[in-house]
């Protein structure tokens, strides 16, 4: 029994480091749509991309601390997060458009994972886990909902 718990921990702990390193790749994500953004909605979208990197960079103590919870060890080490990341970082320059949408792309991919990992966690009887990752989703289920609005507005203002 014990190593069918410790093998659910290792489990718990290799998802929570996959979402820690996936959220420090879209923080960094968000900081460049924060810097690189321009045009007539500049404004709107440098303070949205800000609020929203800023409340995707508090979950990365979370989750690391969570690892923690488990015994096990969170990344730590700079160099770990690419690899252990499923979000690609963003690369190159991109029109307000794609950064919207490559925003939008990243949240659907981080839920997608999130609910996969709440049902592992659920499985394993780890609710905190559970708990922590239902909640996380819900947030980035609200940046998704935000920037879609905004891709909706079909005026041509993200077009350029």
């Amino acid at each position: 029994m014990t190593t069918t718990l410790e093998a659910r921990q290792t489990a718990l702990v290799k998802a929570l480091n996959r979402e820690q390193a996936n959220t420090l790749v879209a923080y960094l994500n968000y900081k460049k749509y924060h810097w690189m953004t321009y045009g007539p909605l500049f404004r709107d979208l440098h303070l949205l991309f800000e609020e929203h990197g800023n409340e995707i960079f508090a979950m990365l103590d979370e989750l690391a601390e969570r690892s923690l919870m488990l015994d096990g060890t969170p990344i730590a080490d700079p160099a770990d997060y690419l690899p252990a990341a499923t979000v690609k970082p963003s690369k190159g320059k991109l029109k307000v458009r794609e950064m919207v949408e490559e925003a939008i792309a990243t949240h659907e991919h981080i839920i997608t994972e999130m609910h996969e990992d709440a049902e592992l966690a659920d499985d394993a009887g780890d609710i905190g886990t559970a708990d922590l990752l239902t909640r996380l989703v819900q947030v980035h289920q609200k940046h998704r909902w935000f920037l879609k609005e905004i891709l909706k507005q079909g005026d041509g203002l993200l077009d350029n």
